[in-house]
């Protein structure tokens, strides 16, 4: 039975895997307006995000992910602002409980055409705003206190 606890034990905490994102903004009139992007599938408000790639600093894997999925290009920071918890839908499977570490990029530039384009709509809304969008409270929080940090523009 001990056996059998164990692996158990270990089956939940494989279920659990990380993720990595960006928290793309921009500052405009001293106010942050955030790029949120839908889901795929579900089609849920979310931040760019994605796994984690083996010998890719994860700020630089989350400004990656945030080109792919969003188009958008500039300065991310190397230190993450927080991490939120949901839970991922697989299709016919069970879903996994991601952990994300969010790290805040200032956009640049937005390119006309990005990898998932087609599959996904933008919308850049003020950080309380957006922060009412998305599902999760963590995620949220962090987007609505973004006003508040000390994120420049320069």
């Amino acid at each position: 039975m001990a056996k059998a606890a164990r692996k158990a034990t270990k089956k939940a905490a494989v279920r659990e895997r990380q993720q990595i994102a960006a928290l793309p903004y921009v500052i405009v009139s001293g106010r942050a307006l955030v790029c949120l992007a839908t889901s795929r599938e579900t089609r849920r408000w979310i931040i760019p995000k994605g796994w984690p790639r083996k010998g890719t600093a994860p700020h630089v894997q989350a400004a990656a992910e945030a080109m792919e999925e969003a188009g958008l290009t500039g300065f991310i920071s190397p230190a993450a602002i927080g991490h939120y918890s949901y839970l991922k839908r697989v299709e016919g499977k069970p879903s996994i409980r991601c952990r994300v570490t969010v790290y805040p990029m200032l956009v640049m530039e937005q390119a006309l055409d990005w990898p998932e384009r087609h599959e996904r709509q933008l919308s850049w809304l003020h950080a309380h705003t957006a922060a009412g969008k998305v599902d999760e409270p963590e995620l949220a929080n962090m987007m609505a206190t973004l006003d508040k940090m000390r994120l420049r523009a320069d």
